[in-house]
């Protein structure tokens, strides 16, 4: 069976029947005012008025979100969530402007778009009591020129060929059996990290990490922090072990090479909202491609980005 063969993957008015559905819930939501549900068709199609008398603006379901003013047509914008969706590792935008038939610049700036809509605040904390929240970091492409560093946070110079000294920082927090959280930091020290744990785990959790001092005085915060030795070849000891988070690094790391190739720094938090949100919604949690579709697109409202040009 075609991927693309539902009346919303090919017609427009199908496609914005689909979005209506799926953002309007409870009948038309007037972005202007909040009013929900007291609003009517006009004659154009897709635009909506208000009917508060201290509103009276017209609107579109796109409206105030990542797709307001798009000229791509709905039913492509819904492809490429799909097609970002289903992709474990993610998929280039040169592949969906092959796929979708359109500009290249249109398709990159597509796909950053549906990032942002994938991008979740995570404001409840992970982990709680008896749950185990493993933390690491790891290093990802170079920073930017102009941001390069010639010594530690400690004040040496970097030893020649550190892995560190000058690639982006990136630590990530993974609920066992649950979600991911990733940030890409300036840098990767003692006080960056600790601020990270305290903010987004639950104290009564059982904190997993490596031999790393930067997590040796945080870790005193929490209900137990167990550590496995890496440098000694440990990397597991019951079920102290941080192979959940290692294993998230690996995904991300064979899409970002093998997928996506170059990343400009000012846009990695934006791939790693990615990565978290398909390992967030995948199927041992019982998503399938569809349900990841929807709640991307779910996650549409309330966003813009406006960028002057591709790069």
């Amino acid at each position: 069976m075609d991927t693309f063969s539902a009346p919303h993957f090919r017609d427009d008015q199908a496609a914005r029947a689909y979005l209506e559905g799926v953002l309007w819930p409870e009948g038309p939501v007037c972005p202007h005012c909040g009013v929900i549900n007291h609003a009517y068709a006009t004659k154009r199609p897709g635009v909506f008025r208000c009917a508060e008398s201290k509103c009276r603006k017209d609107f579109t379901v796109t409206m105030r979100t990542v797709m307001e003013r798009s000229k791509i047509p709905l039913h492509k914008w819904l492809q490429a969530f799909h097609m970002m969706c289903a992709s474990k590792k993610g998929v280039s935008a040169h592949q969906i402007h092959r796929t979708l038939g359109i500009g290249y610049e249109a398709a990159w700036f597509m796909c950053h778009r549906i990032r942002e809509a994938m991008r979740d605040g995570g404001l409840s904390p992970l982990g709680g009591e008896g749950q185990i929240v493993e933390a690491d970091e790891t290093y990802f492409g170079k920073v930017d020129k102009a941001n390069r560093r010639t010594k530690t946070t400690s004040g040496r110079p970097f030893t020649k060929g550190g892995r560190a000294s000058n690639n982006r920082p990136i630590v990530s927090l993974v609920e066992r059996g649950g979600n991911v959280r990733s940030f890409h930091v300036a840098v990767a020290d003692a006080e960056n990290v600790a601020n990270i744990v305290n903010e987004n785990i639950m104290r009564e959790s059982r904190l997993h990490t490596d031999e790393s001092r930067l997590y040796t005085k945080v870790g005193a915060n929490f209900a137990k922090h167990e550590t496995v030795n890496h440098s000694g070849k440990e990397y597991a000891r019951g079920d102290v072990t941080t192979n959940t988070v290692e294993g998230y690094f690996s995904i991300f790391k064979r899409g970002m090479r093998g997928v996506y190739q170059h990343c400009g720094e000012k846009h990695l938090h934006r791939y790693l909202a990615e990565y978290d949100f398909r390992f967030n919604h995948r199927i041992k949690l019982g998503f399938n491609d569809g349900d990841r579709a929807t709640l991307a697109v779910k996650g549409a409202a309330g966003k813009r980005l406006t960028y002057r040009g591709p790069h």
